[in-house]
């Protein structure tokens, strides 16, 4: 008499891979959300503006992250709890639409005030470089859902290595997790991460190189 051992095998398989799974998410939640575009932009424009003017360059820096971070997180916040957008990360395009144009108006006037008051050409570049970038990203999102968060932490790379040298491109595998974490989700697809990652890169790296 045999023991077929084939089911077995199969349903100890099966059972292994169903708990995988909830570990993935869990792991690529926790990517998504601690490196989301606010915990990017913070330490950004800091180090920029450290960078730039020392500690009155990270006070223009904490100024910037009012209207680069700030008020954005608190528009997606009052949506979330009225009811306007499906969460924080705003996964409905037409939804991230709405909150691309309130970002891109409230960085647009960060730009503006930075470069009346007297800001370190490299603060307004860094703050134009994130309107321009935004901009892109609103032109391509009424037809496609292109990764934000692929878009700023590239982005942020691309303007860190700028700043402060090549060796800062060492945070790149960083942005290789939250293209992963993206498509994990199936918040993106490959395409989108790729896409994002590509115009936060050459948008943000090229008109801060020129601006600055």
């Amino acid at each position: 008499m045999t023991t077929d051992t084939t089911g077995t095998a199969e349903a100890t398989g099966g059972a292994a891979a169903v708990g995988r799974a909830p570990a993935r998410r869990r792991v690529a939640r926790l990517v998504t959300d601690g490196l989301e575009p606010k915990n990017w932009i913070v330490p950004l424009t800091l180090a920029v503006g450290w960078r730039a003017d020392g500690a009155a360059g990270a006070g223009w820096g904490l100024y910037a992250t009012v209207f680069a971070a700030v008020l954005p997180v608190l528009f997606i916040r009052f949506g979330v709890r009225r009811g306007r957008w499906a969460d924080r990360h705003v996964g409905v395009r037409r939804q991230r639409l709405a909150v691309l144009v309130f970002v891109v108006c409230s960085v647009a006037a960060g730009t503006l005030s930075m470069a009346l008051l007297g800001a370190p050409p490299e603060m307004v570049a860094l703050v134009a470089a994130m309107a321009a970038t935004l901009v892109v990203l609103m032109a391509i999102t009424v037809a496609w859902k292109v990764s934000v968060h692929a878009a700023v932490s590239c982005g942020s790379v691309v303007i860190l290595a700028f700043a402060y040298g090549p060796w800062a491109l060492a945070c790149a595998p960083l942005t290789a997790m939250v293209g992963w974490s993206r498509v994990a989700l199936r918040d993106h697809t490959p395409a989108q991460v790729v896409a994002g990652a590509a115009l936060g890169a050459a948008v943000a790296g090229a008109v801060f190189a020129l601006a600055r």
